[in-house]
């Protein structure tokens, strides 16, 4: 960690304090400089949560489209469900990343360092101001405050550890002026993530009066997810057996699935039941940045007016990801893996134009297949049948397929969209962070782990059933788009290893695109297979793209530290990762 990291300024981050001169006793020239802020005004109470909200804003990132809360590249092209899509030059610096050949040098990897670092610069100096508060700041304000900035630096603290592994620690009692930049990453974060978690755990409400903010809750759902991450099952379970019944969203909503799939992902329906924690994104506030920014090229490429954004087709989901939706008769997936041969592989138009005729997949599908990813002939949101190759920007390169999740309505433009930057693709559907339908996958997996097997079958079950209500399909006029079949799990699971592939298959098919997959199959331990399987399939296809990229186990589960930041420290002290 390097100075670097703490030279934004920000009302948390950097406190001007101006002094007189010594032999000066004219008060005039104890004026504070213009635009900064002394130490008594950030002790107040407004001070404080002034600072605080500069701790969430790094939330959004660097307002670049590689650092954003999604983990776009980062847990979905990387975990295989997206390729970077476009074309072969168009951020062309994503694709080392997609063939994992990511370089210490590269300016997203730095650009993700940099943004969490700032994000923990911002949570420190919050409860730096609080260890001298103003008369303002009551026991009650500084207990609220001291939870939230806890909570919002495990998350950033988590971030890293998933990303890089172990990297430099650094909280509230250390002066950014007295060597920070020598600090190395040679402990453990994990014990540290759950002190911050547990610590707001015991200081934050049950419900908050402003949405966005964590509540008790959303602390304790986050620590469950951190003990998944250490495979600490037992420990886990307990906290869901707690929050499946009892939790609420921060406006005090009980937790539960929202009917109809798609609708967790409207920004008409943003802090719904489901939203454990979320990123707010908002429009109109004089900057598109604070709209989901990270997402702006991730719309279906160059559909004019009858199409949303018009810009730029990447994030394009992968052949072998859309493929696991194949159902077999029954309604059930395909957990033998099979979902890849010749039989099971969905027609798509690969190849054609949008004006030679195409029949799309008649076989069984699971319904979000058409709530995930947008393919040929299939209604797309509220705007028209996505109409293949015109709205891709180079199938040769990238595939047929556009993303779905994230992308705004037709009748959410100008209202829901930020429209004063260079694209309406400056959209406002908030990222969940955790959303129920998580935690109850998360929970069943705890469940297969401590052995009680039908007790995850029934939280599979949950979800699975949400997504079979015929009514929330994806209809072509008043028929359902494709054929859809999906049922639950009806047979009692008896075979721990059984429950283990179905849970890990179903987080999948729930959360695709959304930026979980890759640290999943790393936790599992299954990378390495999972991708390089991944890799031959569609690498079979896209050969520009994908010929000859390989996984390596032992090297790529985690990213190299940016070189930058090792060189500003020194290779002694900050260690850049095995293989890099």
């Amino acid at each position: 960690m390097n100075k670097r990291q703490y030279k934004r300024v920000s009302l948390a981050s950097i406190l001007f304090v101006f002094l007189a001169a010594i032999s000066c006793k004219d008060s005039f020239l104890n004026v504070p400089a213009t635009g900064s802020l002394a130490n008594a005004q950030l002790t107040t109470a407004a001070g404080v949560q002034g600072a605080l909200l500069g701790a969430y804003h790094m939330l959004l990132g660097n307002g670049d489209w590689f650092s954003g809360p999604d983990g776009w590249i980062w847990g979905s092209i990387v975990g295989g469900e997206a390729n970077k899509g476009s074309n072969n030059g168009d951020q062309a610096v994503i694709q080392p990343i997609e063939r994992y050949e990511t370089l210490a040098t590269s300016a997203p990897l730095e650009s993700v360092w940099q943004g969490r670092y700032e994000g923990i610069a911002r949570t420190n100096s919050v409860l730096r101001l609080l260890k001298t508060p103003d008369p303002s700041v009551t026991p009650a304000i500084a207990a609220e405050v001291t939870a939230e900035a806890r909570f919002l630096r495990g998350h950033y603290y988590f971030d890293l550890k998933r990303m890089y592994g172990n990297t430099p620690y650094v909280d509230e009692s250390v002066d950014y002026g007295t060597g920070i930049e020598k600090v190395g990453n040679g402990a453990d974060l994990y014990p540290t993530i759950e002190a911050d978690f547990n610590a707001a755990i015991a200081g934050l409400p049950a419900t908050q009066a402003q949405v966005g903010r964590p509540n008790k809750w959303a602390a304790m759902a986050y620590l469950a997810k951190v003990y998944m991450y250490e495979g600490k099952f037992a420990a886990a379970k307990a906290l869901y057996d707690q929050i499946i019944p009892n939790g609420v969203t921060s406006g005090g909503t009980k937790y539960a699935l929202v009917k109809g799939y798609a609708n967790i992902f409207k920004a008409s329906n943003n802090n719904n039941s489901e939203a454990v924690f979320s990123v707010e994104a908002a429009a109109g506030t004089g900057s598109v940045n604070n709209a989901n920014a990270w997402d702006v090229l991730n719309y279906p490429y160059n559909t004019g007016s009858n199409g949303p954004a018009g810009c730029c087709g990447f994030f394009q989901p992968t052949f072998s990801f859309a493929n696991t939706f194949r159902t077999t008769a029954a309604g059930l997936p395909l957990l033998d893996g099979s979902f890849n041969s010749p039989a099971n592989a969905l027609v798509t138009d690969q190849g054609l134009l949008s004006s030679a005729p195409f029949t799309p997949d008649s076989g069984p599908l699971d319904p979000r297949l058409d709530h995930t990813v947008g393919r040929r002939s299939i209604q797309y949101l509220d705007w028209q049948p996505h109409p293949g190759a015109d709205w891709i920007r180079d199938q040769t390169f990238s595939g047929p397929y556009a993303p779905k999740k994230f992308v705004y309505y037709k009748s959410d433009k100008g209202t829901l969209t930020d429209e004063s930057g260079w694209t309406s693709g400056y959209a406002t559907m908030n990222y969940n962070i955790i959303r129920f339908a998580d935690v109850l996958l998360m929970a069943a997996e705890a469940e297969v782990e401590v052995g009680s097997l039908e007790t995850a079958r029934g939280y599979v079950n949950q979800v699975r059933a949400r997504a079979a209500d015929p009514t929330t399909w994806v209809m072509n006029g008043k028929n359902p788009a494709a054929n859809y079949v999906i049922s639950t799990y009806t047979t009692p699971w008896t075979d721990k290893t059984a429950a283990r592939t179905a849970v890990r298959f179903e987080r999948g098919l729930e959360l695709g695109m959304e930026g979980h997959r890759f640290f999943d199959l790393v936790r599992w331990g299954v990378a390495d297979v999972i991708l390089n399987a991944y890799l031959a399939y569609d690498g079979a296809i896209l050969t520009v793209q994908f010929g000859g990229a390989k996984f390596t186990k032992g090297k790529n589960e985690i990213f190299p530290v940016p070189q930058a930041e090792i060189d500003l420290t020194g290779s002694s002290i900050l260690k850049q990762n095995p293989g890099y």
